[in-house]
């Protein structure tokens, strides 16, 4: 007797389409993957690890992966308050569920400075806060 394996056809489009975003869920506090998550939940992840991930230090990521923020540190104030909205907008502009980033405000203070912008995306408005050395 020969087995002969069950061919199955399958929408492959619209399987994908319904799983293109999900993904694991981490747990940053506990260092810990603890289920999967999809859609706006997803995104947040995704922004926080390209957000907090170096570009170019990590041969595991594209270097279209992650933002530039380490060389920001020692120059002056008003130099990171130009360039920090751009390389924000490019580290996330990689996404494709990210239409817009906008409404950039800064605060500063002697170690850090902080920046508060909304992301526009497919799913909605995310508010993201993001503190960076100087």
């Amino acid at each position: 007797m020969q087995l002969t394996p069950e061919v199955i056809e399958l929408d492959t489009e619209l399987e994908e389409y319904e799983n293109a975003d999900k993904t694991y869920k981490i747990d940053f506090s506990k260092k810990r993957i603890t289920n999967t998550i999809d859609g706006i939940e997803a995104l947040k992840q995704t922004i926080y690890c390209i957000l907090n991930t170096e570009r170019y230090e990590n041969i595991i990521y594209s270097w279209n992966y992650g933002s530039e923020f380490n060389d920001l540190i020692g120059k002056d104030k008003d130099f990171i308050l130009g360039d920090l909205k751009r390389r924000i907008i490019d580290a996330l502009s990689v996404d494709e569920r990210i239409d817009d980033v906008n409404d950039f405000k800064f605060s500063t203070n002697k170690e850090s400075m902080t920046v508060n912008f909304i992301v526009k995306t497919v799913y909605g408005e995310i508010t993201i806060e993001q503190e960076v050395a100087i």
